[in-house]
């Protein structure tokens, strides 16, 4: 929203290319911007780049097992998306010191057409690789919204070849 007496963006002088030596626009037509309106743009940018972050922010690589089997859904968007889970072995840590279990599982989907193909040849039991992203996805169900965190696929592979069978 705009601050009170601030003019509407793409109005007055500046907003038909004029600009500045460093390539700001012009408020009033002088050449010179309003170092409070600097101040403002500059805020907003870096909370911008802050909230933006960059792709190295949200990284994950998981190996582990297929523990089932990848299923090809249709979401209500028309998507087409690959779901599955795969158990990864749990690290010993300060949180998980003292605990009897093994593992962990993580829900992931695989949206592109060429992570789509990947991961729906694999089986259960496989050992696999996979890079993404996390995301928090939100959709309807019957009784009403939910959500879910899941790993979004960016890359797959195999870890280990799978055993030809004798």
């Amino acid at each position: 929203m705009p601050k009170q007496g601030a003019a509407p963006v793409g109005t007055g002088p500046g907003a038909a290319g004029e600009t500045n030596e460093d390539g700001t626009g012009s408020d009033d037509g002088t050449g010179s911007e309003d170092p409070i309106r600097r101040e403002d743009r500059d805020d907003r940018a870096a909370r911008a780049r802050a909230l933006g972050g960059d792709s190295a922010d949200n990284t994950v690589l998981l190996r582990g097992r297929v523990s089932s089997t990848p299923v090809e859904r249709e979401l209500p968007s028309g998507a087409l998306i690959v779901t599955f889970r795969i158990s990864v072995a749990r690290a010993s840590t300060p949180m998980t010191t003292g605990s009897r279990q093994a593992g962990d599982w993580v829900d992931c989907s695989a949206w592109t057409a060429r992570t789509r193909r990947v991961v729906g040849g694999w089986a259960e039991g496989d050992h696999v690789e996979v890079s993404g992203a996390l995301r928090r996805r939100f959709f309807r169900v019957g009784s009403g919204p939910s959500t879910r965190v899941e790993v979004e696929v960016l890359g797959a592979r195999r870890a280990r070849p799978r055993p030809v069978p004798q």
